[in-house]
């Protein structure tokens, strides 16, 4: 029963040290996130630049996995080329190894200091940047606290027999050591815990220092897998930085792997505290790799870009182009990838309206089933943006991040009901003109066309104010709501006009032309409600309603006294 409570405790520890590595993270993310993203972003075409833009981004965000899904994001939408991307991700290696060097000196006396700080600044902090960097010292508070815990645990059992023979096994099989760290920190999805968590215990002499080095150089392997497994379903030139990166390292621990045991002497004479030794060992082990990779970074591109060619694009229009799952780990990044995502709704849409355009005006029925089927792109990339927000970690994203999350929907789920209508409603009305050989009047025809060319202009504007969320393209999008009520009262006027003069062959294309203009104002609704009006929300220039808030007995009498 003692052992079993014991296992609980030690699973226990090692949860809150995962727990306080993923309190960091979010909590850098939401404070810096996008400033993290402009530094990457503009990291230039040199390699050095590249390289120490991605060692101070990660040396902030704590986390080489989020570094390189931005980057590798970067490289695949053509903002970065193939070998500064690269420089990046050895710079973010290299960035990764910082907090376990601070964190190998004794500083678990601070443990508590750090809590409580952190609480209070989250407690108090009124602004948003004070309380994530609260988040930030909690997280680094319980880190201190879970190693501390840890070793408490495991030194009073450090002289069990079962535990020696374990220690035994993996003192003579390196091999294993690396196997078993890869799997953990694949899982763990942070090999700064992993890391930790090996120097915790050789610290203590649960790990003989050989093992514990083994066990390093797995973490190091276990960090690069993730990111190429969760991008796998992306485009072959998304996949370069990963790989290479998982390439580089691989090989690099196999050399390692091999020299370990004279490696190992060398590095406990130079450093007899085993803690200490482990944590100079991981960063010694990515400044090797820099250093013989930076130059050799020409050739490594050519080769990677030569096994993953970049292909033909999907001729699946309906198929995400920017939504790998591996995203997800950066909300900015994610983010950023589904307002893409969104943009291509909104050329799915503009097609519509062109396709409506001709429907309405020709007789070729293969027009009006071209255009229904368009409907179903729209459909499938709603769903697949909905799931990918959905997907994402909430707990990293920024109050910032949560409304543009609201606006994507907003404007996603806008697109696909104005698709709906024209499916359902416009296609219909097309179908029913031909069906009946109906003919538009020439002054008919230009009132929609003039009105369907108004919408695509729309669209396009909306499209930009969603991307930019720029307020005065936000106001001009929603006084166009008051254009297309005027257009639909003049075509009211002339329906009634038509039918008094007893028009009988303009009558009933009459009806149906009303229906059109009806249907046209229902689709720049929507765009407006799902482009411009979140901008106006936040901006405060949206009322709540309409009407009138007082009684209309009320304004007469204040108007009388």
């Amino acid at each position: 029963m003692a052992g079993t409570l014991t296992l609980v405790d030690l699973a226990g520890s090692v949860a809150l040290l995962l727990w306080g590595v993923h309190m960091v993270q979010t909590g850098i993310q939401r404070a810096y996130g996008p400033a993290l993203r402009r530094v990457l972003a503009h990291a230039g075409a040199w390699r050095l630049p590249a390289f120490g833009a991605g060692l101070a981004v990660t040396a902030v965000l704590q986390s080489s996995t989020a570094t390189g899904l931005m980057v590798s994001a970067f490289a695949a939408d053509g903002l970065i080329e193939l070998i500064p991307a690269l420089a990046a991700m050895l710079g973010a290696n290299v960035g990764t190894t910082l907090i376990v060097q601070l964190l190998s000196f004794d500083v678990s006396s601070m443990a508590m200091l750090l809590v409580l700080l952190g609480v209070v600044m989250f407690r108090s902090g009124s602004a948003t940047r004070a309380r994530d960097l609260g988040r930030v010292f909690i997280g680094l508070g319980l880190m201190l606290l879970a190693l501390h815990l840890m070793t408490d645990i495991i030194v009073p059992y450090e002289d069990q027999p079962s535990l020696r023979m374990l220690l035994g096994a993996l003192a003579t099989d390196p091999g294993m050591d690396v196997l078993a760290a890869a799997v953990l920190t694949w899982a763990a999805h942070s090999s700064v815990a992993v890391v930790l968590l090996v120097m915790s215990f050789a610290a203590k002499g649960v790990i003989p220092p050989d093992a514990a080095f083994a066990m390093v150089l797995g973490a190091n392997l276990g960090t690069s897998i993730n990111p190429v497994l969760e991008g796998a379903s992306g485009s072959p030139a998304a996949k370069r930085v990963p790989f290479g990166n998982l390439a580089g390292r691989l090989l690099f621990c196999l050399i390692v792997l091999a020299a370990l045991a004279p490696l190992g002497r060398v590095l406990v004479r130079l450093e007899p505290d085993p803690g200490r030794a482990v944590a100079d060992f991981h960063t010694g082990f990515n400044l090797a790799l820099a250093v013989i990779l930076m130059p050799l970074l020409g050739p490594w591109s050519a080769l990677l870009t030569r096994w993953l060619p970049a292909g033909a694009p999907s001729s699946d229009p309906g198929e995400p182009v920017y939504l790998p799952t591996a995203l997800r780990a950066s909300p900015p990044v994610a983010l950023a990838a589904a307002a893409r995502e969104a943009l291509r709704m909104a050329d799915a849409l503009e097609a519509m309206l062109a396709g409506t355009r001709a429907a309405l005006l020709s007789d070729d029925r293969a027009v009006i089933s071209g255009t229904r089927r368009l409907d179903d792109i729209l459909d499938r990339l709603n769903r697949a943006i909905k799931g990918f927000l959905i997907g994402m970690d909430t707990d990293a994203l920024a109050p910032a991040d949560h409304r543009r999350v609201a606006q994507i929907l907003a404007f996603t789920t806008n697109l696909e009901q104005a698709g709906d209508v024209v499916e359902e409603n416009l296609m219909s009305h097309a179908a029913k003109r031909q069906r009946l050989g109906l003919g538009f009047s020439e002054a008919g025809c230009a009132d929609m066309l003039r009105m369907i060319d108004r919408l695509a202009a729309n669209l396009r504007t909306a499209a930009g104010v969603f991307m930019s969320e720029d307020l005065r393209a936000a106001r001009l999008l929603a006084a166009e709501k008051a254009v297309f009520r005027e257009m639909e009262r003049e075509a009211t006027a002339a329906h009634l006009a038509r039918l008094r003069e007893g028009r009988l062959e303009t009558a009933a294309t009459s009806a149906l032309h009303l229906d059109v203009i009806s249907d046209l104002k229902r689709i720049n609704d929507h765009l407006v409600r799902g482009a411009a009006y979140p901008v106006l929300e936040n901006a405060g220039e949206l009322l709540a309603t309409r009407l009138r808030t007082e009684e209309p007995e009320a304004a007469e009498s204040d108007k009388s006294t």
